[in-house]
């Protein structure tokens, strides 16, 4: 167990330097918890249930060009038979501007859960997903300095753009690996840690080599504590670097218990996270039984917000978790008294 946490220790700051030298941002949501796979691929399977349905719909920048619209799905589960390996599948679609550039990526993924103490309340998981995406651009409503007239832009004259591609489609590889630690009580704590693009694929259309999409890393950490028995509070943090860039999320939400009891959990919730930098966001929701629906709204922050006027994405997230099927016992025949 100590050098499986030693491990977990090295492996960033490893991830790290060999992630220095790579440029291209991921899509991203506000509601990263609702999204596992884009979050951690180590957090797949990590639920009380059989399968996890989840889908998340993003749309950001209405006020300020052609909205920006982002829609993931996804679903994983256990293997039967108690083993510990679990797998899953995952579909994100993102559509952004004028030229409608778009990237649609289907992911599969596999990976396994070890428990590192006697009554199983330290587990480690980690996996690996492998996909293909597929992007494409329209030109047709870009606009070209050859289109000016002097006096118009005018769209009929031709652009003078010779355009190698208009679309590419390539391989992708992501790791992850979580730890979770639970006490009695409804205390529990998830941290891990999930490395995307480890391809390092072309982004460009012009078939320029050193244009590539960048590796991820993502750290996060979730705390669950209760205070109170109609209380929870999730204080939670993300830390993503891509390329030059870094994000930090920083937060939590309150639950509102209604009913505690397994698979008829029903409570509802709301909180703030800030985005260093960007942007602040609200969430609500409501967990109902097997159910959990999420709404958010991020308010900018940034430089832009001269241009925004402060307005920024609005998020949908839903979650569905089945559970597990009951057990048949074992059947026995009842003889009456009297025999």
């Amino acid at each position: 167990m100590k050098n499986c946490l030693r491990l977990l220790l090295i492996l960033p700051a490893f991830i790290a330097v060999c992630c220095a030298s790579v440029h291209g941002q991921d899509i991203h949501f506000s509601q990263y918890d609702q999204s596992p796979f884009n979050l951690n691929p180590g957090l797949a399977g990590q639920f009380d249930g059989a399968w996890r349905f989840t889908g998340i719909q993003r749309s950001q920048w209405r006020s300020v060009t052609v909205p920006y619209r982002t829609t993931g799905f996804s679903v994983d589960g256990r293997y039967p038979g108690g083993t510990p390996l679990h797998g899953g599948l995952s579909f994100y679609h993102d559509q952004a501007g004028d030229s409608r550039l778009r990237r649609t990526s289907v992911n599969a993924l596999m990976g396994a859960s070890l428990p590192l103490d006697e009554p199983g309340s330290l587990v480690f998981s980690g996996a690996v997903a492998a996909g293909l995406t597929s992007m494409q651009i329209d030109y047709t409503d870009l606009s070209w300095d050859n289109q000016w007239t002097g006096l118009i832009q005018d769209p009929s004259r031709p652009s003078g753009e010779n355009f190698a591609r208009d679309g590419r489609t390539y391989i992708n590889i992501h790791l992850g690996a979580a730890l979770r630690k639970t006490w009695e009580g409804g205390r529990s704590i998830t941290g891990g840690l999930g490395l995307f693009n480890l391809s390092s694929p072309r982004q460009s259309f012009f078939d320029q080599a050193f244009v590539r999409l960048d590796r991820r890393i993502n750290l996060h950490a979730t705390w669950v504590e209760r205070v109170h028995e109609q209380w929870e509070i999730r204080p939670s943090m993300l830390f993503m670097s891509q390329g030059a860039y870094r994000e930090w999320d920083i937060g939590g939400t309150a639950h509102y218990i209604l009913s505690p009891a397994p698979f008829m959990f029903r409570a509802i919730y709301g909180g703030l996270f800030m985005r260093a930098r960007d942007a602040g966001f609200l969430v609500a929701g409501v967990r109902y039984d097997e159910w959990n629906v999420g709404l958010s709204y991020d308010i900018n922050t940034s430089a832009l917000r001269t241009a925004s006027a402060g307005r920024g994405g609005f998020e949908l997230s839903v979650v569905y978790i089945l559970p597990p099927r009951p057990s048949a016992g074992v059947l026995r025949k009842v003889c009456p008294d009297y025999l």
